[in-house]
Protein backbone atom coordinates (compact mmCIF):
# COMPACT_ATOMS: atom_id res chain seq x y z
CA UNK A 1 0.00 0.00 0.00
CA UNK A 2 1.35 3.34 -0.69
CA UNK A 3 2.02 5.78 1.68
CA UNK A 4 2.14 9.16 -0.43
CA UNK A 5 -0.32 11.63 0.38
CA UNK A 6 -2.58 12.53 -1.89
CA UNK A 7 -3.93 16.33 -2.25
CA UNK A 8 -7.13 16.81 -4.60
CA UNK A 9 -5.26 20.15 -5.34
CA UNK A 10 -2.47 18.26 -7.16
CA UNK A 11 -4.93 15.69 -8.60
CA UNK A 12 -6.35 18.64 -10.34
CA UNK A 13 -3.72 20.11 -11.67
CA UNK A 14 -2.20 16.54 -13.25
CA UNK A 15 -5.81 16.14 -14.88
CA UNK A 16 -5.63 19.45 -16.56
CA UNK A 17 -8.79 20.51 -14.82
CA UNK A 18 -8.39 24.21 -15.74
CA UNK A 19 -9.23 27.57 -13.28
CA UNK A 20 -11.33 29.31 -16.07
CA UNK A 21 -15.27 29.25 -15.24
CA UNK A 22 -15.07 28.16 -11.73
CA UNK A 23 -15.57 31.47 -10.09
CA UNK A 24 -18.95 31.29 -8.35
CA UNK A 25 -19.28 33.25 -5.27
CA UNK A 26 -22.38 35.20 -4.22
CA UNK A 27 -22.40 39.09 -4.99
CA UNK A 28 -23.71 39.85 -1.39
CA UNK A 29 -21.32 38.83 1.45
CA UNK A 30 -20.87 39.80 5.12
CA UNK A 31 -17.34 38.99 6.61
CA UNK A 32 -17.44 38.42 10.12
CA UNK A 33 -14.16 38.03 11.92
CA UNK A 34 -13.49 35.08 14.21
CA UNK A 35 -10.46 33.03 15.58
CA UNK A 36 -9.58 30.55 13.25
CA UNK A 37 -8.98 28.28 15.92
CA UNK A 38 -12.70 28.07 16.66
CA UNK A 39 -13.79 27.45 13.58
CA UNK A 40 -16.08 24.51 12.62
CA UNK A 41 -16.36 22.36 9.19
CA UNK A 42 -19.23 24.97 8.32
CA UNK A 43 -18.27 28.48 7.05
CA UNK A 44 -20.14 30.23 9.17
CA UNK A 45 -19.84 28.45 12.33
CA UNK A 46 -17.74 28.65 15.68
CA UNK A 47 -17.40 26.31 18.28
CA UNK A 48 -17.56 29.09 20.99
CA UNK A 49 -20.69 31.33 19.30
CA UNK A 50 -23.69 31.65 21.02
CA UNK A 51 -26.84 30.19 19.51
CA UNK A 52 -28.61 33.05 19.00
CA UNK A 53 -25.90 34.70 16.61
CA UNK A 54 -25.25 31.08 15.29
CA UNK A 55 -29.26 31.27 14.55
CA UNK A 56 -28.79 34.58 12.71
CA UNK A 57 -26.06 33.85 11.02
CA UNK A 58 -28.30 31.20 9.23
CA UNK A 59 -30.66 33.32 8.68
CA UNK A 60 -28.72 35.93 6.79
CA UNK A 61 -27.14 32.77 4.87
CA UNK A 62 -30.83 32.07 3.94
CA UNK A 63 -31.95 35.27 2.60
CA UNK A 64 -29.37 35.58 0.40
CA UNK A 65 -26.26 37.08 1.26
CA UNK A 66 -23.28 35.16 2.22
CA UNK A 67 -21.48 34.63 5.34
CA UNK A 68 -17.64 33.74 5.69
CA UNK A 69 -15.59 34.15 9.21
CA UNK A 70 -12.40 35.49 8.85
CA UNK A 71 -9.30 35.96 10.98
CA UNK A 72 -6.01 37.59 11.55
CA UNK A 73 -3.87 37.54 14.65
CA UNK A 74 -4.09 41.43 15.23
CA UNK A 75 -7.86 41.09 15.56
CA UNK A 76 -8.54 41.17 19.51
CA UNK A 77 -11.45 37.59 20.46
CA UNK A 78 -13.88 39.83 22.23
CA UNK A 79 -14.39 42.12 19.22
CA UNK A 80 -15.41 41.68 15.73
CA UNK A 81 -14.74 43.28 12.66
CA UNK A 82 -17.21 42.86 10.39
CA UNK A 83 -17.77 44.13 6.14
CA UNK A 84 -20.60 44.11 4.27
CA UNK A 85 -20.02 43.66 0.84
CA UNK A 86 -20.43 44.87 -2.47
CA UNK A 87 -21.59 47.97 -0.38
CA UNK A 88 -17.60 48.22 0.92
CA UNK A 89 -18.85 49.33 4.71
CA UNK A 90 -17.05 48.08 7.65
CA UNK A 91 -18.07 47.44 11.31
CA UNK A 92 -16.50 47.16 14.89
CA UNK A 93 -18.89 44.97 17.11
CA UNK A 94 -18.08 43.91 20.67
CA UNK A 95 -19.26 40.34 21.26
CA UNK A 96 -21.65 41.13 23.45
CA UNK A 97 -23.18 43.00 20.75
CA UNK A 98 -22.76 41.21 17.92
CA UNK A 99 -26.47 39.40 17.75
CA UNK A 100 -28.26 42.74 18.11
CA UNK A 101 -26.05 43.94 14.88
CA UNK A 102 -27.00 40.87 12.96
CA UNK A 103 -30.84 41.77 14.31
CA UNK A 104 -30.59 45.10 12.73
CA UNK A 105 -28.78 43.91 9.79
CA UNK A 106 -32.13 41.36 9.53
CA UNK A 107 -34.30 43.77 9.66
CA UNK A 108 -33.04 46.29 7.37
CA UNK A 109 -32.23 49.19 10.13
CA UNK A 110 -29.56 51.46 10.39
CA UNK A 111 -26.28 49.96 11.41
CA UNK A 112 -24.35 53.62 11.85
CA UNK A 113 -24.08 52.94 15.54
CA UNK A 114 -21.40 50.02 14.44
CA UNK A 115 -19.81 51.71 11.83
CA UNK A 116 -16.01 52.07 11.44
CA UNK A 117 -14.09 53.62 8.30
CA UNK A 118 -14.38 51.88 5.37
CA UNK A 119 -11.73 50.36 4.36
CA UNK A 120 -8.39 51.57 3.12
CA UNK A 121 -7.63 49.03 0.39
CA UNK A 122 -8.75 46.15 -1.47
CA UNK A 123 -9.92 42.93 0.85
CA UNK A 124 -8.16 40.03 -0.01
CA UNK A 125 -9.35 37.05 1.88
CA UNK A 126 -7.62 33.49 1.21
CA UNK A 127 -9.13 30.38 2.31
CA UNK A 128 -7.08 28.63 5.19
CA UNK A 129 -10.11 26.26 6.34
CA UNK A 130 -8.16 23.60 6.99
CA UNK A 131 -11.42 21.84 8.67
CA UNK A 132 -13.00 21.84 5.17
CA UNK A 133 -10.03 20.51 3.37
CA UNK A 134 -6.54 19.46 3.90
CA UNK A 135 -5.33 21.34 1.08
CA UNK A 136 -6.77 24.36 2.32
CA UNK A 137 -4.40 23.99 5.48
CA UNK A 138 -1.68 23.74 3.57
CA UNK A 139 -1.64 25.34 -0.23
CA UNK A 140 -4.19 28.41 1.09
CA UNK A 141 -2.05 29.20 4.60
CA UNK A 142 0.97 29.59 2.95
CA UNK A 143 -0.49 31.42 0.40
CA UNK A 144 -2.02 33.74 3.36
CA UNK A 145 1.55 34.28 5.09
CA UNK A 146 2.99 34.76 1.58
CA UNK A 147 0.33 37.71 0.36
CA UNK A 148 0.48 38.85 4.05
CA UNK A 149 3.83 39.16 4.72
CA UNK A 150 4.86 40.99 0.67
CA UNK A 151 1.53 43.80 1.74
CA UNK A 152 3.31 44.21 4.90
CA UNK A 153 7.09 44.28 3.65
CA UNK A 154 5.73 47.07 0.80
CA UNK A 155 3.53 48.82 2.38
CA UNK A 156 0.73 47.78 -0.20
CA UNK A 157 -3.15 49.34 -0.08
CA UNK A 158 -4.89 45.82 0.87
CA UNK A 159 -6.39 44.23 3.87
CA UNK A 160 -5.23 40.10 3.95
CA UNK A 161 -7.57 38.20 5.58
CA UNK A 162 -7.37 34.19 6.62
CA UNK A 163 -11.01 33.01 5.72
CA UNK A 164 -12.97 29.79 5.80
CA UNK A 165 -14.01 27.94 3.00
CA UNK A 166 -14.42 30.54 -0.49
CA UNK A 167 -15.51 27.17 -3.01
CA UNK A 168 -13.09 24.83 -5.35
CA UNK A 169 -10.98 22.94 -2.53
CA UNK A 170 -9.17 21.10 -5.47
CA UNK A 171 -7.76 24.68 -6.67
CA UNK A 172 -5.75 26.16 -3.10
CA UNK A 173 -4.69 28.07 -2.69
CA UNK A 174 -7.37 29.80 -3.62
CA UNK A 175 -8.65 33.69 -2.94
CA UNK A 176 -11.27 36.37 -3.61
CA UNK A 177 -10.82 40.39 -3.68
CA UNK A 178 -13.42 42.61 -2.65
CA UNK A 179 -14.97 44.77 -3.72
CA UNK A 180 -13.90 43.81 -6.95
CA UNK A 181 -15.06 40.09 -6.60
CA UNK A 182 -12.54 38.84 -8.63
CA UNK A 183 -11.47 34.89 -7.93
CA UNK A 184 -8.02 33.52 -7.80
CA UNK A 185 -6.99 29.68 -7.22
CA UNK A 186 -3.60 27.78 -7.24
CA UNK A 187 -1.19 30.66 -5.79
CA UNK A 188 2.06 29.71 -5.86
CA UNK A 189 4.91 31.98 -4.04
CA UNK A 190 5.89 32.97 -7.46
CA UNK A 191 2.63 34.42 -7.91
CA UNK A 192 2.37 36.49 -4.49
CA UNK A 193 3.96 40.26 -5.56
CA UNK A 194 2.45 39.51 -9.73
CA UNK A 195 -0.66 39.12 -8.31
CA UNK A 196 -1.01 42.05 -6.16
CA UNK A 197 0.25 44.75 -8.69
CA UNK A 198 -2.02 43.51 -11.20
CA UNK A 199 -4.83 44.20 -8.60
CA UNK A 200 -3.27 47.30 -7.39
CA UNK A 201 -3.29 48.54 -11.41
CA UNK A 202 -7.13 47.15 -11.10
CA UNK A 203 -6.63 44.23 -13.27
CA UNK A 204 -6.65 40.08 -12.87
CA UNK A 205 -3.77 38.32 -12.49
CA UNK A 206 -4.29 36.12 -15.05
CA UNK A 207 -2.30 33.12 -14.31
CA UNK A 208 -4.17 32.50 -11.62
CA UNK A 209 -7.55 33.81 -12.14
CA UNK A 210 -10.60 31.95 -12.42
CA UNK A 211 -13.42 34.99 -13.51
CA UNK A 212 -15.72 37.41 -12.25
CA UNK A 213 -17.87 35.73 -10.03
CA UNK A 214 -21.42 38.11 -11.72
CA UNK A 215 -20.65 35.85 -15.06
CA UNK A 216 -21.87 32.51 -15.76
CA UNK A 217 -18.85 29.34 -16.39
CA UNK A 218 -18.71 29.51 -19.88
CA UNK A 219 -19.05 33.63 -20.10
CA UNK A 220 -15.92 33.21 -17.34
CA UNK A 221 -14.18 30.91 -19.64
CA UNK A 222 -14.81 33.54 -22.49
CA UNK A 223 -13.95 36.59 -20.72
CA UNK A 224 -10.62 35.02 -19.32
CA UNK A 225 -10.13 33.39 -23.36
CA UNK A 226 -10.53 37.11 -24.41
CA UNK A 227 -7.81 38.97 -21.70
CA UNK A 228 -4.97 36.12 -21.89
CA UNK A 229 -5.95 36.43 -25.88
CA UNK A 230 -5.49 40.32 -25.40
CA UNK A 231 -2.70 40.28 -22.86
CA UNK A 232 -0.17 38.38 -25.13
CA UNK A 233 -0.55 41.00 -27.56
CA UNK A 234 0.37 43.31 -25.03
CA UNK A 235 -3.37 45.12 -24.62
CA UNK A 236 -4.55 45.46 -21.15
CA UNK A 237 -8.02 45.87 -21.18
CA UNK A 238 -11.61 45.95 -19.51
CA UNK A 239 -13.77 42.75 -20.90
CA UNK A 240 -17.52 42.21 -20.73
CA UNK A 241 -19.78 39.90 -22.52
CA UNK A 242 -22.42 40.92 -25.33
CA UNK A 243 -25.73 39.80 -24.07
CA UNK A 244 -27.49 38.02 -26.47
CA UNK A 245 -31.17 39.37 -27.46
CA UNK A 246 -32.90 36.24 -27.23
CA UNK A 247 -31.15 36.13 -23.67
CA UNK A 248 -29.75 33.07 -24.37
CA UNK A 249 -25.82 31.35 -24.59
CA UNK A 250 -25.42 30.77 -28.23
CA UNK A 251 -25.87 27.19 -29.39
CA UNK A 252 -22.43 27.39 -31.61
CA UNK A 253 -20.73 28.37 -28.55
CA UNK A 254 -19.46 31.40 -29.24
CA UNK A 255 -19.75 34.63 -26.97
CA UNK A 256 -19.14 38.22 -28.45
CA UNK A 257 -16.77 39.91 -25.63
CA UNK A 258 -16.52 43.85 -26.28
CA UNK A 259 -13.26 45.53 -24.86
CA UNK A 260 -11.64 48.66 -24.21
CA UNK A 261 -8.62 49.75 -23.54
CA UNK A 262 -7.05 52.81 -22.58
CA UNK A 263 -6.43 53.96 -26.68
CA UNK A 264 -8.64 52.06 -28.51
CA UNK A 265 -12.23 49.62 -28.74
CA UNK A 266 -12.87 46.40 -29.93
CA UNK A 267 -14.93 43.19 -30.14
CA UNK A 268 -13.69 39.39 -30.36
CA UNK A 269 -15.80 35.96 -30.05
CA UNK A 270 -14.36 33.87 -28.14
CA UNK A 271 -15.19 29.65 -29.15
CA UNK A 272 -16.27 27.64 -25.61
CA UNK A 273 -16.74 23.93 -25.81
CA UNK A 274 -17.67 21.65 -22.78
CA UNK A 275 -15.73 19.15 -21.48
CA UNK A 276 -16.13 16.21 -19.22
CA UNK A 277 -13.70 15.11 -16.73
CA UNK A 278 -12.86 12.68 -13.93
CA UNK A 279 -12.32 14.74 -10.98
CA UNK A 280 -12.01 14.50 -7.40
CA UNK A 281 -13.37 17.92 -5.80
CA UNK A 282 -12.08 17.61 -1.95
CA UNK A 283 -9.49 15.51 -0.55
CA UNK A 284 -12.25 13.81 1.10
CA UNK A 285 -13.38 12.49 -2.17
CA UNK A 286 -9.81 10.45 -2.26
CA UNK A 287 -10.98 7.76 0.04
CA UNK A 288 -14.58 8.09 -0.48
CA UNK A 289 -14.36 6.37 -4.18
CA UNK A 290 -14.03 6.78 -7.40
CA UNK A 291 -13.29 10.53 -9.38
CA UNK A 292 -16.53 11.83 -10.50
CA UNK A 293 -17.88 13.07 -13.83
CA UNK A 294 -18.14 16.86 -13.87
CA UNK A 295 -18.48 19.04 -16.82
CA UNK A 296 -15.72 21.81 -17.52
CA UNK A 297 -15.64 24.96 -20.22
CA UNK A 298 -12.50 25.09 -22.84
CA UNK A 299 -12.07 27.68 -24.82
CA UNK A 300 -10.97 26.59 -28.25
CA UNK A 301 -11.29 29.51 -31.02
CA UNK A 302 -11.06 33.62 -30.79
CA UNK A 303 -12.34 35.46 -33.71
CA UNK A 304 -11.39 39.39 -33.88
CA UNK A 305 -12.01 41.72 -37.35
CA UNK A 306 -13.51 38.28 -39.23
CA UNK A 307 -10.76 36.31 -38.78
CA UNK A 308 -10.40 33.06 -36.64
CA UNK A 309 -7.45 32.14 -34.84
CA UNK A 310 -6.80 28.55 -32.42
CA UNK A 311 -6.41 29.17 -28.70
CA UNK A 312 -4.65 29.52 -26.58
Amino acid sequence: MSTTQRFCTQESLALGDPLAGSAAHAERNLLLSWPRPKWQRSLRQASDMCNEVSTRLEAIAEAGRRVNLIHRRDQPNARHCLYLMPENRRFEVTRNELSAFLAALERNEPLAHWEASPPGGALLLCCTHGRKDKCCAKFGYAAYKALDAAVTERDLPFEVWESTHLGGCRLAASAVVFPALRKYGRIGEEDVVPLLESEMANRPYLPCYRGDSRLSPVQQCAQVAALEWLASRSVHADVSVVQPSDGQESSQGWIAMDWRSASDTGRLAVRCEPRMIQRYDTCADLAAGPPAASQVWVATQVMASGKTVLYP
